[in-house]
């Protein structure tokens, strides 16, 4: 059965279901969501491009980073854990610069989380090529870790968790999603939960506006935190403080297909991908009451600039398109460090912080 009528077919019996719902199965539904289907997303025959994707010098910066939260963690064995390896480039390109440490790489343990079983394939099929496939270890969620020494890296991850919608008519109500010879929204005053959420940052939507709150990047946050010894959350994404966030009338959610963007979450469902920009306020802010501690906050670009990639460019007397995209691409993303059970230390990364207010 088409997923579009597995939704349906859900409406039926059980009434309106939260945006959020619509969301998580549109995405994640087994063998026909976005991200469980066996499909191409990323790259030219799929529906947008990703930093790894576009150069493997991304990944080198990024190794340049794990290594040096390496030897602030006194060289000690050393755990690398990516949530959503998306086809294994990041992982390829992070293992072959860190291959050239052999004290790190020697007692290095990388774990990849991958609810797909379509992109674990992807990713073990690439991995093994490179022979690092017998060093990577794939879990189903963070809470499925030991405890771990090392760092929790993401890369265009959180934008892609189910979210709730929420728009202020006099007072803050949540979108649901019914049927009726098309999908439909109505609205139903929001939970307590969403009010709440919006209370944390002393945000008040003025009438009329829409906008995201995004639940489970709260969840996701606690259970970094909780699987953390020692060591670092490196969280790369496109989002916003909460202030900027919500200065917005019309939120942010975007929509991927075929390297179209769109608007409409009820159109090629299944078929493109649903994106909204990260809280990085709420990150923090969760991630604080679960002993994660702030490193810093920055663009993507400042961020590779302190890691060295300009000069790295300069260097190797390279110039091209894939780069100049990644330099677009990167104004928009932005970069949070959070550390655990570690006194205040110097990031190359984090040179150029800028506030997160």
């Amino acid at each position: 059965m088409p997923l579009q009528e597995l939704i349906i077919n859900t409406i039926n019996k059980r009434g309106p279901i939260s945006f959020h719902d619509f969301m998580e199965m549109a995405l994640y539904y087994p063998v026909q969501g976005y991200y469980a289907a066996p499909r191409d997303k990323i790259g030219e025959a799929g529906d947008f491009y990703t930093s790894p994707y576009l150069t493997d010098l991304f990944g080198e910066m990024i190794a340049g980073q794990l290594e040096e939260m390496w030897r602030i963690l006194d060289r000690r064995p050393f755990t690398i854990v990516e949530c959503g390896a998306g086809t294994g480039l990041l992982c390829r390109d992070i293992l072959r610069h860190l291959k050239n440490n052999r004290e790190l790489f020697e007692h290095l343990t990388y774990m990849i989380i991958e609810k797909s079983e379509w992109m674990r394939q992807k990713e073990q099929t690439l991995l093994a090529g490179e022979d690092f496939l017998p060093m990577v270890r794939w879990v189903a969620s963070l809470r499925d870790l030991p405890h771990i020494h090392g760092c929790i890296l993401s890369n265009e991850l959180v934008d892609n968790f189910a979210v709730h919608q929420v728009v202020m008519t006099g007072q803050l109500m949540e979108v649901f999603v019914t049927y009726d010879n098309g999908f439909k929204e109505i609205l139903e005053p929001a939970s307590p939960s969403l009010n709440a959420y919006l209370q944390e940052f002393q945000v008040t939507l003025p009438e009329g506006a829409r906008a995201e709150i995004n639940l489970e990047a709260t969840e996701w946050i606690r259970d970094a935190a909780a699987a953390l010894s020692s060591g670092f959350v490196l969280t790369i994404d496109y989002g916003h403080c909460a202030a900027d966030l919500y200065s917005r009338r019309t939120g942010t959610l975007a929509c991927y297909h075929r390297h179209q963007v769109g608007h409409c979450p009820y159109d090629h469902i299944g078929e493109q991908d649903i994106t909204t920009h990260v809280n990085f306020s709420a990150l923090d802010r969760w991630g604080s009451r679960h002993g994660l501690e702030y490193c810093g906050y920055t663009s993507q670009t400042r961020f590779l600039q302190g890691l060295g990639l300009t000069s790295r460019l300069h260097h190797l007397g390279i110039s091209a398109p894939q780069l100049r995209i990644l330099f677009d691409m990167s104004s928009r993303f932005k970069v949070l460090i959070q550390r655990k059970n570690l006194h205040r230390v110097f990031l190359s990364g984090l040179q150029f912080s800028e506030s997160l207010a």
